[in-house]
C-alpha cells in the first residue's frame, strides 16, 4: 500500500504514518548509514511506549526522545538501554515515487 510519497521524506527524516490502524515510523537515511533508502518501524519505544519518530534518526538508528533508548531502524534492534526488547519492522518499497509498507 502507497502511504507517502518519496519527496515527502528528506534523507535523515522520520515521517509518521497510519496503517490499518498503526502508528508506523517511515525512516528515511542518510550518510553515513545510507544514501536515502527507507525502512519502517512501529511508532512506539518498547521502553515505555513514547513516540519514536519526535526522536532523532541518526545514521541507522532512532533515539526515543523520552529517555534515550535507541533501535537500529534497518533490522529493529535495540542499540541502547533503556529498552531491552526490539521494535516490530515492516517491509517497504519504492514504487513510481511512493513508499509502499506490508503491514502484517
Amino acid at each position: 500500500m502507497g502511504v507517502l510519497a518519496v519527496e515527502d521524506v528528506g534523507p535523515g527524516k522520520v515521517a509518521v504514518v497510519e496503517v490499518d490502524g498503526k502508528q508506523l515510523a517511515v525512516c528515511r537515511t542518510a550518510e553515513p548509514c545510507g544514501d536515502g533508502e527507507f525502512f519502517v518501524i512501529a511508532d512506539v519505544c518498547t521502553h515505555d511506549g513514547g513516540a519514536l519518530d519526535q526522536g532523532e534518526l541518526i545514521g541507522c538508528e532512532i533515539e526515543c526522545p523520552r529517555h534515550g533508548a535507541r533501535f537500529d531502524v534497518t533490522t529493529g534492534k535495540v542499540k541502547r538501554l533503556p529498552a531491552v526488547r526490539p521494535v516490530k519492522t515492516y517491509p517497504v518499497r519504492v514504487v513510481d515515487g511512493r513508499v509502499e509498507v506490508e503491514v502484517t
